[in-house]
């Protein structure tokens, strides 16, 4: 089920399904037979926003925009046409039947360019997915492809298990298995940029020599790694990438020797084998044209939040997603119970609230407008907001401390970037300090576990730089449980989230997007569809 081939049946199941599951659909027109290049991709995605649609409905409407190039309104009308068809059958196949014309359509010409024992591994791939559905039908006979595709989905290895497995063969050296890893990587990212640039020699471009060049690199790349995966034994790894790199630099053209020598294979090659990254670092196709244009600029930097650079810090994949490339997605019900609770306090203190009758009527307010229910486990969550939002208004006078503002924005330079956002709450201490409030509705943390916590320390130099307040703390509130957790401020906070903003501006700015994958933010991400990460 990690297979990219598999992976891809499942996102066009998904969005048949549901055309609202932006991830799936980003997925599919990324993937053969669609082949969309990234800032086409961006360029869509930004003309759906705007226009409020979902993906699906909305790239008929993108084809339509000066925006969108002639090449991608091809590719994006091949989508079209392979939805349109997918979608009339159904409801009207059975879903074993279904998913093999699914398959079947699907199909790609670059099967033929695979090795005789890759291609067999994905046409094993297939019939074990195919035999999965077959068996689902004998157990239901009465399901439709709807309910096969809900199926599918409960036996993908969830995000903790995928994370967590380790992959490697017994009795293989670490090394090699890196390189081994590099190599199968490499080659996959090779046969789709043949096939995208196959699809593109025939159309009049002025960039065509770019193109097969990049092209050409990567086949040069592979070969790298073959020759180091075949040294000498006991030849050091570093001694034979330099050999190899003077024998392909002297074979290649300027233009290639160029693009070979802005390459960051060799550093990603030498740090995975040195274990200092995961076997799963990925190599990137640079032949995509560059994403600048949908950077958030702001001068000659970044507009950044405490939010993003924790996103970015968690995983450059996952920024790339949600900031860059701005996917959609759907909130959960707990976020969606979290903004509740953070909309009733921000109205009742930009009100002017007093009485807790007020906060509570706030609450049924926003329950309604959110689309939250009573009974069930809305009802339940109701009834967990209302005991949090009693707690909170008895104590809201009651800790030796009298807040200053509520939702106070701020907005400063750091560097060349430039940081803004808001404090939940600002209280006046009894010593004429300030306490700067996060509220949070998650399970506490406890002090310790916040030790290396950025965004309070960001919140106090922004009172400091914009606010001027000198003498501040920090604390998180976690409003379900009545637990406010201070986090000690440390001498050397300026300079670590000075290092943290400008680590994560370096990186956005040169487009640094690789996946890291952990359990914890794999567990909590919206765009395991469509991460590479996954598949391996």
């Amino acid at each position: 089920m990690k297979r990219p081939e598999v992976r891809d049946v499942l996102a066009w199941l998904r969005l048949l399904v549901d055309p609202q599951d932006a991830a799936a659909v980003v997925r599919a027109l990324g993937r053969p037979p669609i082949g969309l290049r990234q800032v086409d991709l961006a360029r869509v995605i930004q003309v759906v926003r705007r226009r409020r649609l979902d993906l699906v409905v909305g790239l008929a409407a993108a084809t339509e925009s000066p925006q969108v190039p002639p090449e991608a309104r091809e590719r994006i009308q091949r989508f079209v046409e392979l939805h349109r068809g997918a979608a009339a059958e159904l409801d009207a196949l059975a879903p074993d039947v279904f998913l093999a014309r699914l398959v079947e359509r699907l199909s790609s010409p670059r099967r033929l360019l695979l090795a005789p024992e890759v291609a067999a591994e994905e046409q094993e791939s297939m019939s074990r997915l195919l035999e999965m559905a077959r068996a689902f039908v004998r157990g239901a006979p009465a399901a439709d492809a709807r309910e096969l595709a809900r199926h599918l989905a409960t036996v993908a290895p969830a995000p903790r298990e995928a994370a967590e497995a380790d992959p490697s063969e017994p009795g293989v050296p670490a090394e090699e298995e890196r390189l081994q890893r590099a190599l199968a990587q490499l080659r996959e990212e090779l046969l789709e940029g043949v096939e995208r640039i196959g699809g593109r020699l025939g159309e009049l471009r002025l960039d065509t020599d770019l193109d097969i060049s990049h092209g050409v690199v990567r086949y040069l790349e592979l070969l790298k790694v073959s020759a180091l995966m075949q040294r000498p034994a006991g030849q050091d790894l570093v001694e034979a990438l330099s050999d190899v790199n003077g024998r392909l630099l002297a074979a290649a053209t300027p233009l290639q020797r160029e693009i070979l020598q802005t390459s960051t294979l060799d550093e990603r090659l030498l740090a995975a084998v040195a274990g200092e990254t995961g076997p799963e670092v990925p190599i990137g196709f640079r032949e995509e044209h560059s994403l600048v244009g949908f950077l958030p600029r702001r001068g000659t930097g970044l507009a950044l939040s405490a939010s993003d650079i924790a996103t970015y810090r968690s995983c450059p994949l996952r920024y790339k997603f949600a900031r860059v490339l701005r996917i959609p997605s759907e909130q959960t019900i707990h976020q969606r119970f979290g903004i509740v609770v953070h909309q009733v306090l921000e109205r009742y203190h930009s009100d002017g609230g007093s009485t807790l009758e007020e906060m509570l009527e706030l609450l049924d307010g926003c329950w309604r407008r959110s689309g939250f229910g009573q009974e069930g486990q809305d009802g339940e969550l109701l009834e967990k907001a209302r005991r949090a939002l009693v707690r909170y208004h008895g104590r809201l006078h009651d800790h030796g401390a009298e807040p200053a503002w509520f939702e106070r924005q701020f907005s400063f330079s750091l560097g060349p970037h430039h940081l803004r956002g808001r404090v939940d709450r600002v209280d006046r201490l009894a010593d004429g300090t300030y306490e700067l409030i996060d509220y949070k509705t998650s399970r506490p943390k406890t002090a310790e576990q916040l030790e290396d916590d950025l965004q309070l320390s960001l919140y106090g130099l922004a009172a400091r730089e914009d606010w001027q307040l000198e003498s501040t703390s920090g604390a998180y509130y976690y409003v379900l449980d009545d637990v406010k957790v201070p986090v000690r401020a440390g001498p050397d906070d300026l300079a670590r989230v000075t290092e943290a903003v400008l680590h994560v501006g370096e990186g956005i700015l040169a487009q640094h997007f690789e996946p890291t994958p952990s359990p914890a933010a794999c567990a909590i991400c919206d765009y395991r569809i469509v991460c590479p990460a996954a598949e391996r």
